[in-house]
């Protein structure tokens, strides 16, 4: 990343973090009511209520930035500086009692992914990337690590059911070439990523919302975040993802997923 993310966008981004954790922490392992979205995924007052506090803020201290929520939708998505938002990252998670959801709040300008924070209410964790600064968990530098071939690798997807077709296939590949494969993470494989203790992700069928805020905190950590055809992510992507701890073992898992790309 070239461009240096404003110090005031870093102070926001974790203001609304801060802004969105009591809110979700209020509800968690609560007896909370769960409303079905047109798509037939769950959705619940604190996924609206927490991005509707995040919202506020963000038309407080930056009025002409866009924002793009996963419940509240678009708003001035042309902007040059689009605030990307999911209130609650893994829902289904967090309605099953699993602490292992995360709010995930990004910024791009001109499109460009430059800031990004997975943070994760039950677990205390935030991590937080942005251009030109490494990445940090819970103000502490962090880093991906190498991986000499796919063999001793760690593969993170959120569920199996989510590939199908020929997708299916592709992931089959990948993880037949790792030596342990983890489901059940949501965000939270990405936070593990650039923490070091992961060595890829891949998912399909994903959402603005759920990659545009993660590829600074992946970057700044020392990986690779793209589509599966090696492209760089952007508004534009189709929703299907491979981060990697690093350009080698990008290099070695990408083949595996682009045949059937």
């Amino acid at each position: 990343m070239s461009v240096v993310c404003d110090d005031r966008f870093v102070d926001l981004a974790i203001a609304l973090a801060e802004a969105s954790r009591p809110i979700i922490r209020r509800y968690f392992r609560r007896d909370f009511e769960v409303f079905d979205k047109a798509d037939a995924t769950p959705v619940t007052h604190a996924d609206r209520e927490a991005e509707a506090a995040m919202r506020a803020l963000i038309a407080e201290t930056f009025p002409a930035h866009g924002v793009i929520g996963e419940e509240h939708g678009a708003d001035r998505a042309d902007a040059e500086y689009v605030w990307v938002l999911d209130p609650i990252d893994g829902t289904k998670a967090f309605v099953a009692g699993l602490p292992l959801f995360g709010t995930l709040i990004g910024l791009a300008h001109r499109g460009r992914p430059i800031l990004g924070v997975i943070d994760h209410p039950a677990t205390d964790e935030r991590w937080l990337g942005a251009a030109g600064r490494g990445t940090t968990c819970n103000g502490a530098p962090v880093r991906t690590r190498a991986r000499a071939d796919l063999a001793g690798a760690t593969l993170y997807a959120t569920a199996p059911e989510m590939f199908t077709g020929d997708e299916a296939h592709a992931f089959e590949r990948v993880r037949r070439a790792v030596k342990l494969t983890r489901y059940g993470t949501d965000c939270y494989a990405y936070g593990m990523l650039a923490s070091g203790f992961g060595d890829l992700v891949v998912e399909t069928d994903l959402k603005i919302m759920d990659y545009m805020p993660v590829v600074p905190v992946v970057e700044g950590a020392g990986g690779m975040m793209t589509d599966w055809q090696g492209r760089p992510l952007s508004f534009a992507s189709d929703g299907r993802i491979l981060a990697a701890g690093d350009a080698h073992t990008h290099a070695q898992a990408l083949p595996l997923l682009a045949a059937d790309a």
